[in-house]
């Protein structure tokens, strides 16, 4: 049920939804404890990209340090087509509930608010992990797809939705189908804030720069027309408005729900550059007042092709367009008149170097179209299909997987292309096969990139199936190693690390932890507010030492004093020098981070970090409380 708001928009009401507005407030984060066997590539490289196992909404919550600093949040949730997800009732009052719940069948008649109830708290906990401008990516089906873009529009905000990506994902109707065959699916695009957020450029083809001309001998070189207006005119009503076409004396306006490309003071100067004199002049259209041709008449209610006043701009125009066209230039008709048809508006060719602007079909950009990104379509040519997607799959592990459809690398790709910068981050809380991680480990070496990614996937338990180890970490092990299933594979630069959640954070567990659990922990919850971008501890390869656990980008040491609970767990004078020694053999800079139960040696050089206080902070936890520290202010109603 949709609700009108006071202020602006709609508010969508469903059972249960007051409940799962507060989930995220209640889940705990959870110990993470990696498991070697199971990671990839050189220690610095494991430092970089994450592969966790376990329940996505624990595990968003246990990234507190990544929280407000992700790029783009990538993913494919369940489609709520039947068996394909499960929800525990009791989550609705405690999150950290251990069961998994009850698999939701396609004839549940209560499937769509429990699919919603799934999914609200995790977008809340996505866009809480986004930084200013970050971009969330989002694939869904018909089944879901008002639904989801409703929970969106509520949480980020309708101004904030930024495309919704329609991408052929077979090539041949299914005869099977009701009626219509469903041949496509939906990316569902949204900013955190919209002002912030940059799309990138996809990489201009060959083709696409044949497509740029100079019939006007333009000194600035080849250009394409492209549309003189842009979408926005519920935002920007200064710039709708009528516009009079010096050749035939008719008014153009832009198209329904878009608006003139520049305010108006640059818009009148444009057209004046085809040698007339334009003035302001309301029409009694409901809108802005018109640009007429001064001393024109009113082309709403005289008759304009006779007007003289005209006649004498068409022949002005008519000498302007033997020369080089204004930047604004009205093109012809269908009958090839010139100057009689649509207002247009030059891109040239020097300015797309860089790439070109995804456009409303995605095949436009092999053409002359330069639109906004608003609905776009992606034909399988551009964006792969599910087909594809298992045929890729298929390739580096081999059959037998069990996946039936699989996002294709070159969708994943072109949304990873145009929302994450080269440094950037990627997380994908819904992973399956891993086929994002593939995307960025490929673009990273075709590019010449740095991004990193995480990766949350739980797999199936209720089957044994946790094939975030059998299939997500083996795909990517593969695709690190070049040993894919087919013989065909080439070695990608990289590199992961896979950890698996364990049990709940809290102070008395905390101090009950073993020594290897505590590394774990500390490594995988410190962070330097300062050094965000990155991965910030990189574990010691050498586990000889008896405090040296880790080293940061500086190479300054980390060392933990702890033994066990019930053993050496305080930093004295003894362990100091040891650490000194420690850090003098792994060649690290003398400079000391050392976590303990107690400081008994004061001194300089060291960073003292006390279990279990810093440890909490750094989860996100009161540490006189043990609460989780929420900072979602959309709470407050």
């Amino acid at each position: 049920m949709l609700h009108e708001r006071a202020e602006a928009g709609v508010k969508l009401s469903f059972p249960g939804k007051a409940l799962a507005r507060r989930i995220s407030r209640k889940v705990r984060p959870h110990v993470q404890r990696t498991v070697a066997k199971y990671s990839a590539g050189s220690e610095a490289e494991q430092a970089r990209n994450l592969l966790i196992e376990g329940d996505n909404l624990q595990a968003l919550v246990t990234l507190y340090r990544e929280r407000g600093h992700v790029d783009l949040i990538l993913t494919d949730p369940p489609y709520n087509t039947g068996n394909d997800f499960r929800y525990n009732d009791k989550w609705d009052h405690d999150p950290n509930d251990a069961g998994i719940g009850d698999i939701v069948s396609a004839d549940d008649r209560a499937k769509h608010t429990k699919w919603m109830k799934f999914m609200f708290p995790r977008l809340r906990l996505m866009k809480q992990m986004l930084k200013p401008s970050g971009v969330l990516a989002i694939c869904i089906d018909h089944r879901e797809l008002f639904h989801l873009g409703q929970m969106l529009d509520e949480i980020f905000g309708e101004q904030n939705r930024l495309a919704i990506i329609n991408w052929q994902k077979i090539t041949s109707p299914k005869n099977h189908d009701q009626g219509v065959s469903t041949a496509t699916e939906y990316v569902l695009v949204y900013a955190k804030n919209d002002e912030a957020v940059s799309t990138g450029r996809i990489r201009r083809s060959d083709k696409t720069a044949a497509g740029y001309v100079n019939p006007d001998s333009d000194p600035r070189g080849a250009w394409a027309p492209s549309d003189s207006t842009l979408m926005g005119a519920s935002t920007h009503p200064g710039q709708v408005y009528g516009i009079q076409n010096p050749f035939t004396g008719r008014l153009h306006y832009p198209q329904e729900g878009r608006c003139w490309r520049n305010e108006r003071r640059k818009m009148k100067a444009a057209v004046e550059e085809w040698g007339v004199t334009y003035e302001d002049r309301d029409l009694d259209d409901g809108l802005r007042p018109a640009l007429l041709i001064k001393g024109a008449r009113n082309p709403l209610t005289e008759d304009y092709a006779s007007d003289a006043v005209v006649a004498a701009a068409q022949e002005k125009a008519l000498a302007v367009r033997s020369q080089d066209w204004p930047r604004y230039f009205w093109r012809n008709d269908q009958r090839r008149r010139p100057g009689h048809g649509e207002l247009r508006y030059k891109t040239y060719l020097e300015e797309v170097a860089g790439g070109v602007v995804p456009t409303t079909f995605w095949a436009s950009t092999e053409e002359t179209q330069e639109l906004e990104l608003g609905s776009i379509s992606w034909p399988h040519k551009e964006s792969g299909t599910s087909e594809i997607g298992v045929r890729e799959l298929n390739a580096v592990v081999g059959r037998g997987h069990g996946f039936d459809t699989v996002k294709p690398m070159k969708l994943i790709q072109k949304i990873v292309q145009l929302w994450c910068p080269p440094d950037g981050t990627v997380v994908d809380p819904f992973a399956g096969s891993g086929t994002t991680g593939h995307a960025v480990l490929a673009l990273n070496q075709t590019e010449g990139a740095r991004r990193r990614f995480i990766l949350i996937e739980q797999g199936r338990p209720e089957k044994g199936d946790s094939y975030a180890r059998s299939l997500t970490a083996d795909r990517l092990a593969r695709v690190i190693s070049g040993d894919w299933a087919d013989g065909k594979g080439s070695p990608l630069p990289g590199g992961f690390e896979f950890r698996q959640l364990t049990k709940r954070v809290d102070a008395q567990a905390l101090l009950q932890m073993e020594r290897e659990e505590m590394v774990d922990t500390v490594v995988s919850s410190y962070f330097d507010s300062s050094r965000r971008r990155g991965p910030n501890l990189e574990r010691c390869a050498d586990r000889s030492y008896s405090y040296l656990v880790a080293k940061n980008a500086d190479d300054e040491g980390f060392y933990l004093v702890w033994d066990g609970p019930d053993q050496n767990t305080d930093f004295t004078e003894d362990v100091w020098e040891a650490c000194v020694q420690e850090g003098e053999q792994a060649n690290l800079k003398p400079k000391y981070h050392v976590y303990a139960r107690f400081n008994l040696f004061p001194t300089t050089g060291v960073h003292f970090y006390q279990i279990p206080d810093r440890i909490l902070a750094d989860f996100g936890l009161d540490v006189r409380t043990d609460s989780y520290a929420e900072d979602d202010e959309e709470d407050q109603e």
